[in-house]
């Protein structure tokens, strides 16, 4: 449902039923920490041709994020890679989300988030490419390391643009309380698998979509309570309902659930302050092994949406699933 007047009913998201969705790419094994997911989709009028960035990860002994890749599609459901890139071409201990953009004008942008050789903390980088095809690693640039946004690790990002203006939501680690050593805190190159901190979205804008200005919180974890969102809440993907921005976003209620975070929903009016709107419990999960369904993002293509997730398998593994809904037989 969109809108019902009527009802005093606006800007409704339909949800769906992640059992009856399709598996668009497989998990490259069985069992816990093998995922495939972390999708960032788009449709681009001009080639009629959806491009889905996806992460491939394996159990952490063998490696963690291993490749991403982009592939593109004419219908959004069969999918053919059209670009790739393994850990060490960066050089990283693990990668994960991106965010694919088209320029308004001509070109195309891919923001990556992978951990920093450097400094073993996530970072953001932007690499430009006239086609989805075509991004070349050597050629990115810095978006964000964690000192700019005052935080221990930036990943994640979510980037559109909104009346010309750039704007990116992404996941950042809060400082942790009290004494603690960087190895506590950086030692495995993952602070957000420590329980050191927590993992909130953060806000940035920017007038070219390479040079950001970091605008600082804007949802965070309802720490210090029972919540089922107590540790993350990582927005991940926006869909305009008018009047408001329908947010959905990655919770989890302790370090115990990082990896496996289930998806909630929030709303904003100004893409500043978001309000919650499951606060009981997640809106969406999987029916199997932990749960998990989580870094949902959608293509919304004429009435109908296209959500594309990650969603965790009997045997604890996680798939790259779509879900297809009509805004006109919404209820």
């Amino acid at each position: 449902m969109i809108s019902r007047p009527s009802s005093r009913h606006w800007g409704l998201a339909p949800l769906f039923d992640p059992a009856e969705g399709i598996t668009i790419i497989e998990p490259l094994g069985h069992g816990h920490g093998y995922w495939a997911g972390a999708p960032s989709a788009i449709y681009d009028a001009e080639t009629r041709r959806f491009y889905l960035y996806y992460r491939l990860r394996v159990p952490r002994e063998l490696g963690r994020g291993i490749e991403c890749r982009i592939a593109e599609s004419a219908g959004g459901v069969h999918f053919s890679t059209i670009w790739s890139a393994r850990k060490d071409e960066f050089p990283t201990d693990s990668m994960e989300r991106a965010a694919l953009v088209k320029r308004p004008g001509a070109g195309w942008l891919l923001y990556l988030s992978y951990v920093d050789p450097a400094t073993a903390k996530w970072r953001i980088d932007v690499v430009e490419a006239r086609h989805p095809s075509e991004f070349r690693l050597a050629a990115r640039q810095k978006v964000f390391v964690a000192e700019d946004c005052d935080a221990e690790g930036v990943k994640d990002p979510y980037v559109a643009v909104f009346g010309g203006l750039y704007y990116m939501l992404a996941s950042y680690a809060t400082h942790p309380a009290g004494n603690v050593s960087e190895q506590e805190k950086h030692g495995t190159a993952d602070i957000y698998a420590t329980g050191k901190t927590t993992s909130n979205t953060g806000l940035a804008i920017s007038s070219d979509g390479l040079h950001w200005r970091w605008l600082g919180d804007c949802f965070a974890p309802r720490a210090g309570t029972e919540a089922w969102d107590a540790y993350a809440a990582r927005i991940g993907t926006l869909v305009y309902l008018p009047p408001v921005w329908t947010a959905f976003y990655d919770g989890s209620a302790s370090v115990a659930e990082n990896y496996e975070e289930r998806t909630g929903l929030a709303v904003s009016f100004d893409l500043r302050r978001f309000e919650r709107v499951s606060e009981a419990a997640p809106v969406l999960t999987s029916p199997y092994a932990s749960g998990s369904l989580r870094y949902l993002d959608a293509v919304q293509l004429e009435r109908e949406l296209f959500y594309y997730y990650e969603y965790a398998r009997a045997d604890g593994s996680h798939e790259l699933r779509l879900n297809r809904v009509s805004l006109e037989t919404a209820p």
